[in-house]
């Protein structure tokens, strides 16, 4: 089972609200498969979205495991992790940049930009936004995606991890993923 077949699975085994199919339809006339996690750090190449978005999947349920008292019911789990970083559906294009090569000549590569088509602001409330277009977020899961980023996107963000310890364990699963299981990449694609 390649990623696209497995995101699809785990949304159609786990995922059951209403507006979950137009979701999903969204996704598949987007570039949401086949664009980059990030412009030069983990999952900068084809792809590296959805691998990073099934990398965060498989970290919460590993958290989950390890902390029992942080109770989550298998939706939550998927929306949460699966559609986090939604909001870098349409972000990237490619660019051609120039770099030396082992032997001292310029050559030029493929590499990823920043070019959003939708500006909304923050990364976390900008997946909220898009995501609530489609399906109802419950308080948790809408503070857990808006919070995914951590003290990177907000220092104040403690509050919200006291009030909604599964926010913090989606934060702690998109780092693991980020720098435990995907490591940095030059940005070549």
């Amino acid at each position: 089972m390649d990623n696209k077949e497995r995101f699809q699975a785990l949304v159609k085994k786990h995922i059951h609200c209403e507006g979950i199919d137009d979701l999903m339809a969204w996704l598949e006339e987007s570039d949401f498969y086949s664009a980059p996690a990030s412009a030069r750090y983990h999952g900068a190449y084809p792809g590296g979205l959805l691998e990073h978005s099934l990398h965060v999947y498989d970290e919460l349920q590993r958290l989950l495991t390890a902390y029992p008292e942080v109770e989550c019911d298998d939706q939550t789990a998927a929306i949460i992790s699966l559609f986090h970083d939604i909001c870098k559906v349409h972000m990237y294009v490619t660019e051609k940049r120039n770099r030396k090569n082992e032997f001292g000549q310029w050559e030029q590569y493929d590499s990823y930009r920043i070019e959003e088509k939708f500006k909304f602001g923050g990364h976390g409330s900008k997946s909220v936004f898009l995501l609530q277009n489609f399906i109802n977020l419950t308080p948790e899961e809408a503070v857990a995606v808006n919070c995914h980023m951590g003290a990177f996107a907000d220092e104040h963000v403690g509050g919200s991890f006291e009030a909604y310890p599964l926010a913090f364990l989606l934060h702690v699963a998109d780092g693991a993923a980020t720098y435990i299981l995907e490591g940095k990449r030059d940005g070549e694609i």
